[in-house]
């Protein structure tokens, strides 16, 4: 008996020690209005949870006493001390927090009292920017977006029809995308992090992952700008930014007393309503003169992009003496266009932090861990683990869409799906092509469309050049496909029948492409001119820019991620290459001081031969390493990141004499340096390119095989960073050597967001220099100065050399 007797007070107390109890209730103001997303927290703890929109809480404890606080932007904080043995309901009220104002000496300049205060914090931003080295935690987010209004129809869709298949009313509102995710979180100072997703679970889908992502959500106001992925074409200024007097006014509205600390509350006002900047309030610790909390906002007056809205409130907890952490963070928004109006929140919870954690020396290569099982846990974990409780409206939706994700992902519904889908019309095939979808099996056919398939040069007349792909996934783990694609082609003035195809397959660690057939393709590798504009000059200017020749070829290529940031590329190939003479002086209209010229770009005025008939046999070899081997690792592969750091390339090409009857015989060695995008700050981005290379063999070589550029002589042209935008398609492409780069600033409307009415474009200034030199072009330069507009841009481009040939024009270009 006395032994059962111990073994029964034993076994009280372990499960003491292990069980699990809570205490839930409701946050409200004095008039009974829910405190959305009030912070609930142990003291002297960094456990704690965040209310839901309603103002519901929960909060996981181990039996024990324990001091809970409950505080919320602009509210007094409660205090509550509690005894926790079972579960318990404990509903608070929180005031609205009245500021007092402090005796304070006014300078004879009438400078308001805040103004001291942000300088004292300005002056701490650094120190408390860089005050923790390394830390880990636990992060709760919660993605919720609602379409608040639609139209019943857009563009001859039937929106009435897609609200009623996706679960919202009859008004077609409701929730579109809930989501919610816990992860573990990793930072190593400075910019070090790896987050692990230990759980998923998305509103409508068994099947996907979360969105939802720490660092993503996570801000940093101690940092002097803060650039949120696209939010506006500048970073926003921070309100504690080392030069934010220049773009903010301050004003204090008076303190309170928490905790025996003393908060300053201040107003932030830009200076001016164009530039990036916040408004709302922030609330300073005088301790140690850091932030203690903000509930600011900034909106559409600021020029910023895709949302009307955006709030953002954050909260901090002190985790030592010395260290301050966000508690929790919530972005707000709302954005509408034509007739559409969404509305949302991501809100994430920060809790258990541990400022000493041990890590591996690989930890921080794998930035993001989604595990694959992460989204399988059922509604009993769920319901123990979620921090916030749901709302009845976020509980509803969950249930309605199980029933309509059991539905979506069965066979039957995927192939009435594709049935619907996949109805040929003529239509469609004329301008956007067709596709033929078999979801369940995840294969996937497309034809070309007909009306971009027609083209005209010179050199075929009217011409066809149609092509057909498939695509299956065969590695759903990995996310791998097979691909195959065919072209056939007809010029109906030279009447020569072209046809291609190509496979690209994943064989191992290696991607294998292999391709052949005969095509009639641009003398310029780099394709300068697309078919369409050249068509279009040809046809209504009689500008005839493209020259073609006809290759005949079979080439293989093997492709692999050697490490990291480490790519190769090793390819062989060979063809038969022929020049072709114009065959058609058709054109449209017949412009006096225009007339077409031969298909050789180095005498135009005469119809003669730019090489021989010649065959070719080529070894090519490319590799890269960007100096990272960052990555992200999902349920269907692993995704390396784009680095920081520029990427050197290096290129090989060998012209083989002998092999299948080549003609060829050189040898290409090149190095390239670039880097794209690179933040400047308020000052936009920057991007270049760097390239040089030298023939060390070339014993036998045509046309074809020199060193090309991308050029551009007419209105049209395709911006990339290697490009240029007024040299000749043709005339100085090398067999010898040569030297280009490039260097491009984006302003990001520096300049005109400070001009009325331009400002409302969200126009962004670019500014491009443009170098080359090669023995027969000596010291060539461009300068171009222009505006984007989302990816479309206007240049304005002089060119001039060591000849002091100078050329003007104007150009229009996408950015891609």
């Amino acid at each position: 008996m006395k032994f059962t007797l111990l073994f029964t007070i034993s076994l009280f107390f372990c499960s003491l020690a292990f069980a699990q109890v809570s205490i839930s209730g409701a946050v409200t103001d004095a008039n009974g209005k829910p405190v959305a997303f009030a912070s609930i927290y142990i003291k002297n703890t960094t456990k704690g949870t965040s209310a839901n929109s309603d103002g519901q809480y929960i909060l996981q404890l181990k039996p024990g006493v324990y001091d809970v606080q409950y505080k919320a932007v602009g509210y007094k904080q409660e205090s509550r001390h509690i005894e926790v043995l079972a579960t318990k309901v404990i509903n608070v009220v929180l005031a609205i927090e009245t500021y007092q104002l402090k005796d304070v000496t006014v300078s004879g300049g009438g400078e308001d009292p805040a103004y001291a205060i942000i300088r004292k914090t300005i002056k701490r931003r650094k120190a408390h920017l860089n005050e923790v080295n390394t830390y880990t935690c636990e992060v709760y987010i919660k993605g919720l977006q609602k379409l608040l209004a639609a139209p019943k129809k857009f563009m001859g869709f039937d929106i009435q029809k897609a609200a009623r298949e996706n679960g919202l009313d009859s008004n077609r509102r409701g929730i579109v995308y809930l989501s919610e995710s816990e992860s573990k979180y990793s930072f190593r100072k400075p910019d070090d992090v790896h987050e692990e997703m230990i759980s998923s679970k998305v509103s409508g889908s068994n099947r996907a992952f979360s969105y939802n992502r720490a660092s993503d959500i996570k801000v940093n106001f101690y940092e002097n700008n803060q650039d949120w992925g696209g939010l506006s074409n500048r970073p926003v200024v921070s309100p504690v930014a080392d030069n934010a007097l220049f773009y903010y006014r301050y004003k204090y509205i008076g303190f309170s007393t928490e905790n025996g600390e003393t908060i300053d509350k201040i107003m932030v006002i830009p200076r001016r309503s164009y530039d990036a900047c916040f408004q709302g309030y922030i609330y300073i610790n005088e301790d140690d003169w850091r932030l203690y909390g903000l509930d600011l906002f900034i909106t559409k007056k600021q020029n910023i992009n895709f949302v009307d809205t955006l709030r953002v409130n954050e909260q901090f907890i002190p985790v030592d003496q010395k260290v301050w952490l966000p508690s929790s963070v919530k972005f707000e928004f709302t954005a509408g266009l034509f007739g559409f109006k969404i509305g949302g929140y991501f809100i994430s919870v920060f809790k258990d932090y541990d400022l000493e954690p041990s890590f591996t020396k690989k930890e921080f290569k794998e930035v993001l861990r989604i595990n694959q099982g992460s989204n399988k846990k059922d509604s009993i974990y769920w319901e123990n683990e979620r921090p916030i409780p749901l709302t009845e409206e976020e509980k509803t939706d969950y249930q309605k869409k199980a029933v309509l994700a059991r539905k979506r992902e069965s066979k039957p519904y995927l192939d009435s799906l594709d049935s619907v889908n996949n109805k040929f019309k003529p239509s469609a095939l004329l301008l956007g092509g067709y596709r033929h979808s078999d979801r369940y099996n995840h294969e996937f056919y497309y034809l070309d469309p007909l009306l971009t398939s027609i083209k005209f040069n010179t050199v075929q007349g009217f011409a066809l050049s149609y092509g057909a792909s498939f695509r299956r996934r065969i590695d759903s783990v990995n996310r791998r496909f097979l691909e195959v694609d065919a072209r056939a082609g007809y010029g109906f003035s030279d009447h020569i029948f072209t046809g291609s195809a190509g496979l690209n397959a994943p064989i191992g660690s290696f991607d294998l492409n292999i391709k052949g057939g005969s095509e009639i393709t641009d003398l310029n590798g780099t394709d300068p001119i697309s078919p369409f504009v050249n068509s279009l000059y040809s046809l209504f200017e009689r500008e005839n820019y493209q020259k073609l020749y006809q290759k005949q070829y079979l080439s293989a290529s093997l492709h692999r991620r050697i490490t990291g940031g480490w790519l190769a590329t090793a390819g062989l190939e060979w063809a038969d290459r022929k020049w072709l003479p114009n065959t058609s002086a058709y054109s449209f209209f017949d412009p006096g001081n225009h007339s077409y010229t031969s298909n050789n770009p180095l005498l135009p005025g005469q119809n003669v031969p730019l090489f021989p008939e010649n065959q070719s046999f080529k070894f090519t070899f490319r590799t890269t390493y960007d100096f990272s081997d960052k990555y992200e690792t999902f349920p269907n592969g692993r995704y390396y990141l784009p680095s920081p750091y520029p990427t050197v390339g290096f290129n090989y090409v060998k012209g083989i004499s002998g092999v299948l009857g080549s003609d060829v015989d050189y040898d290409l060695v090149s190095v390239d340096v670039s880097k794209t995008n690179i933040p400047d700050g308020i000052f936009g981005n920057t991007s270049f390119y760097v390239g040089a290379g030298k023939f060390i063999n070339s014993n036998s070589l045509f046309y074809t095989d020199y060193q090309q550029f991308a050029g551009n002589e007419v209105l049209f042209y395709k911006s990339g960073i290697d490009s240029f935008l007024l040299l000749n398609y043709y005339g100085f492409s090398t067999r010898t050597e040569y030297v280009e780069g490039h260097i491009e600033q984006n302003f990001s409307g520096f300049i005109l967001n400070k001009v009325p009415l331009i400002r409302k474009l969200k126009l962004q200034e670019i500014v491009d220099i443009n170098y080359l030199s090669t023995p027969e072009l000596k010291n060539y330069a461009e300068l171009g100065v222009g505006v984007q507009y989302l990816n479309f841009r206007l240049m304005y481009g002089t060119s001039f050399n060591s000849g002091s040939n100078i050329k003007s024009a104007v150009r229009l270009g996408i950015s891609f």
